[in-house]
């Protein structure tokens, strides 16, 4: 998943890109109210942090724009916890969930995971389809009861095609979801990552659907 952070404070930016990477999320930082509407003009995001005190006005601006283009895209606020009306209208405005600063890293992670899994309509916590079955809170695999091993961008494939099973994913999509702005995406990556996963869960399990993407198959 991609997470766009709309935060100025460095310090604590870095650490939301280091602490929710390790989570599983390629994480993109912006510290103003312009560069997070560009951001989010530009590309698709499974999630935003969003800062409420920002150098170029309110947080509440960026969602009140996002929410009037239509983006059902979740935010989690991140407010000082005195900010009882900031809260109120951040909520009343679209925010679908928001958190006081200080917080725990791991305690903002869980919420986006609750807010991204409320938007997408499903219920359970745990990805399954076909016997597999993807637990975004642990960053584990498991194959009919099995732990299957998977390196962390391993995982994040997986994660997106199990998302919606259906639905064929490109490979532009699947590279947006391994990097970041400043990221080298190397040419082969992809193919690289699925080659690596049909060998861990099924050689059958993903299918390639020439010239579009991949989908993972009815059965593994």
């Amino acid at each position: 998943m991609r997470i766009l952070v709309v935060e100025d404070d460095p310090i604590l930016s870095d650490g939301l890109r280091a602490g929710l990477g390790l989570s599983g999320a390629t994480v993109e930082c912006v510290a103003t109210c312009a560069d997070a509407d560009a951001a989010l003009a530009a590309s698709g995001f499974g999630a935003v942090v969003l800062d409420l005190m920002l150098p170029d006005g309110s947080g509440l601006d960026v969602l009140r724009g996002l929410r009037e283009r239509g983006d059902r895209t979740p935010v989690v606020l991140l407010t000082a916890r005195d900010a009882v009306a900031d809260r109120i209208a951040g909520l009343d405005g679209g925010a679908d969930d928001y958190l006081g600063k200080p917080f725990d890293l791991d305690e903002l992670a869980a919420r986006i995971r609750a807010v991204v899994r409320r938007a997408s309509g499903r219920a359970a916590a745990c990805l399954e389809h076909a016997g597999i079955r993807l637990d975004p809170a642990e960053l584990a695999v498991t194959l009919h009861g099995e732990p299957v091993p998977v390196s962390r961008r391993e995982f994040m494939v997986l994660t997106a095609l199990m998302e919606r099973p259906n639905v064929l994913r490109s490979k532009a999509e699947l590279e947006e979801r391994l990097y970041g702005w400043q990221e080298e995406v190397e040419s082969n990556t992809v193919e690289v990552h699925v080659h690596n996963l049909r060998a861990k869960i099924g050689k059958h399990a993903i299918e390639t659907v020439r010239g579009l993407g991949y989908r993972m198959r009815a059965t593994a």
